[in-house]
């Protein structure tokens, strides 16, 4: 059985793992919770899960590169807001140019955080906190503790969380999932497809190995935050969508779920490896044991949040001592 299990790749081991997992939690709860296994139940999960997958996936790109990004549960808040503000007072402006301009504001958001980090040299976890306090304390302030609500947004965004896009077994898919996942499936085929996306896992594996290579390792730093905070616009709008009525706390504590997806999913916190299929199941994951234990009464709001960070902290460890073990396999084997 162990001959079995050495000839398979690490990662696609880490999946099956992942995915069995997922399978697992599905199978307990549904012996917890009354009506657990039916289509409401996967409605509420997968158009939660596309809220954070679009974060988690920009989040994946950041910590590729060996850095972290924790203003995007900030931008998403600021993203949802400054949009629906603007929907309110241009409710005719076409549905692709409302997607454009989430995604420009979150962009616009994220370069901050990539100058600072790409070509400023602050790490990355000093400049993301502060610009996680300091979008959220603009928020509150621009939007002196008026709320956007779902009267004001025209009638076709806020009749979007209810259209399907498609049936899987009798399931219906929302056309916001289809969104979330698309931002999955974009940057997952460009990271092995293109060349150019590739350069993210070079500098995160290996910094001084990729200049000497001649890769401008600032530049792809920078355009990875600049994606994150873009991705993060996504999610703003998905969220806009889903919810209606934005205050100044929309999107808070999203850094913690997205961090939680990418880690779970099997990026290496330490940079250079990892896929978006991960990140998608481990999205998934989170959002199904988040939503599940609202709806366990055994279980208080506290021990949600603390079950989260015992699933990063369990993640990183895994990972650390998977990332010694390989390299410990690779030095015998160089040896030999």
């Amino acid at each position: 059985m162990m001959q079995i299990f050495g000839k398979i790749h690490p990662q696609t081991l880490r999946l099956i793992a992942l995915f069995v997992a997922l399978l697992a939690t599905v199978l307990f709860f549904s012996t917890q919770i009354d009506s657990y296994l039916s289509p409401r139940m996967f409605t509420r999960i997968t158009t939660s899960a596309a809220v954070i997958l679009p974060i988690a996936v920009g989040q994946a790109l950041v910590v590729m590169t060996r850095n972290i990004d924790l203003s995007i549960g900030s931008t998403v808040g600021v993203v949802a807001y400054l949009t629906g503000e603007f929907l309110a007072a241009h409710g005719d402006l076409s549905p692709l140019l409302v997607a454009l301009l989430a995604l420009g504001i979150g962009a616009a958001m994220g370069a901050v955080n990539g100058v600072l980090v790409a070509y400023g040299r602050v790490p990355s976890i000093i400049v993301t906190l502060g610009t996680l306090a300091l979008y959220r304390s603009f928020l509150v302030q621009y939007s002196d503790a008026k709320t956007i609500t779902t009267a004001s947004l025209p009638q076709w965004l806020v009749d979007l969380p209810q259209v399907n896009a498609f049936s899987v077994l009798g399931l219906e898919v929302r056309v916001t999932v289809v969104l979330g996942l698309s931002a999955a499936v974009v940057m997952g085929l460009a990271l092995t497809r293109l060349r150019a996306a590739r350069r993210i896992y070079a500098v995160g594996s290996n910094p001084d190995a990729a200049l000497m290579a001649g890769i401008n390792a600032a530049r792809v730093v920078f355009v990875a935050f600049v994606l994150s905070g873009a991705l993060a616009g996504l999610s703003g709008l998905i969220f806009l969508a889903k919810f209606g009525n934005i205050t100044v706390v929309a999107g808070l504590g999203f850094e913690l779920k997205a961090v939680a997806a990418v880690v779970v999913g099997g990026v290496s916190i330490l940079g250079g490896s990892g896929s978006m299929i991960g990140v998608v199941i481990g999205c998934v994951l989170v959002d199904t044991i988040d939503n599940s234990l609202t709806r366990w009464d055994l279980v208080s709001e506290f021990w949600r949040d603390a079950l989260l960070g015992m699933l990063i902290m369990a993640a990183v460890t895994v990972d650390t001592f998977a990332s010694r073990s390989l390299r410990r396999l690779g030095a015998q084997k160089g040896a030999q």
